[in-house]
Parts: structure tokens; sequence; C-alpha cells
């Protein structure tokens, strides 16, 4: 499956739950957490942003791009993604303002 997202969308493959703890337990598949870190695959346009006045009245749209790129490894918000299912893998949709930064 072949997905492109919109707007301002990012589509990310989530990394892997960790199955032990940094003192050496196994966690079992039931209480491992989801990463809320990832690889940038695709990424949308961007986004119209619109300027309002006092009486919300709508002055002007402005067009947002996107700055992310495909291949970042990025940290997103943990309760912001949406999942969805590819070939054989989990992936990750979420807003780019859910996105918190950069991993280097």
């Amino acid at each position: 499956m072949k997905l492109t997202p919109l707007h301002d969308w990012v589509l990310i493959r989530s990394g892997e739950p960790s199955e032990k703890s940094a003192g050496g337990i196994i966690i079992p598949d039931t209480a491992q957490e989801k990463p809320e870190e990832g690889e940038v695959l695709a990424v949308g346009t961007g986004c119209f942003v619109e300027d309002k006045d006092s009486k919300e009245k709508i002055k002007k749209k402005t067009f947002v791009k996107t700055t992310l790129k495909p291949g970042e490894h990025v940290l997103y918000k943990k309760y912001a993604a949406r999942e969805v299912e590819g070939d054989d893998e989990k992936l990750v949709l979420v807003r780019e303002e859910d996105v918190l930064g950069y991993l280097l």
C-alpha cells in the first residue's frame, strides 16, 4: 500500500518497543510501551493558516509549507498518533504540529 499524506500530516514508521528494561528484565508484549519516535517516510505539502480579526472575521489566509523531510528521525506526542496498517508494518500518521523535535 502506497500512502501519501495530505496537508500538514506526516507518515512515520515507528520504532520497535524494547523487550528488556534498563535493568535487564524482560518485558512481556502486553506491557511494552509503544515508542513515540520514528523515521519520517512521507510528508504533506502544507496547510492554510487563517488570520482573524477581533470579530472573528477571516482577514487573510496564508499557506505554510511543512518543514519535515523524509528520512529524518523525530519524536512525537504520545496520544497524537493515528495508526495505519502498512503491507507488513505498522505506520503512524501525525500532524506536523504534534512533532516535538528531531532525534540525532
